[in-house]
């Protein structure tokens, strides 16, 4: 763990902060206010909603506030076990600002595809898997072994990015559909908001990073 937190301490950072203020403000307010509270509601941010739905910080800073705030323990332990798997890995290879951006970038992007699916949904959106799933859109390309070609004239790149997204979604399609069975709901258009994000910024931030070398 320690050449992990040397490596990529802006990953360990993320996750130290999420962790205490999930924490806290599950032992203090509940789940269910903090997602209130802070949780980013797409009806919120949509103009001439009137909705009665409090709100402690400024719609412009929910889809941050929001990856502060889970459902739960387990949540909370999946999506930081997923950040370390891939939020290490994708540091090394954009460094430090481009961490910053990328999980930034991400959250804004996995509230952007949950205004999209449904813009006056007063449903609060917690947790961090929107901005990690920016993460792991980078790191797939990173790392993720291509077999694609060009099709046309479309190039082996974008063949590779697209069947990424694809798999991505139906993965997440899958998983929405099991764990409806069980009562349980994601956020399938902020995941993939989050992931065509990561997707987007791979290159741009590999070579931002590499440039100023």
């Amino acid at each position: 763990m320690g050449g992990n937190l040397r490596v990529a301490p802006v990953t360990w950072a993320i996750v130290a902060v999420t962790v205490a203020v999930s924490l806290l403000a599950q032992w203090t307010i509940g789940n269910v206010n903090a997602a209130l509270y802070a949780g980013f509601v797409p009806g919120r941010a949509s103009l001439g909603f009137a909705g009665d739905i409090p709100g402690l910080f400024p719609v412009i800073l929910t889809p941050l506030s929001a990856t502060l705030i889970h459902g739960g323990l387990l949540h909370l332990a999946m999506n930081m076990a997923m950040l370390v798997a891939t939020g290490t890995l994708t540091e090394r290879a954009i460094g430090g600002r481009g961490m910053v951006v990328l999980y930034l970038v991400g959250a804004y992007a996995a509230a952007a595809g949950q205004w999209l699916g449904d813009p006056s949904s007063p449903v609060p959106m917690v947790g961090a898997s929107g901005a990690i799933s920016a993460v792991i859109g980078a790191s797939s390309l990173f790392y993720g072994r291509s077999r694609a070609r060009a099709i046309g004239p479309v190039p082996a790149g974008a063949v590779h990015m697209l069947w990424l997204l694809a798999a991505w979604t139906v993965l997440n399609f899958a998983f929405a559909f099991i764990l409806a069975n069980a009562g349980v709901g994601i956020a399938v258009a902020a995941h993939i908001g989050g992931f065509v994000a990561g997707l987007a910024l791979a290159r741009p931030l590999l070579m931002w990073r590499w440039r100023g070398a």
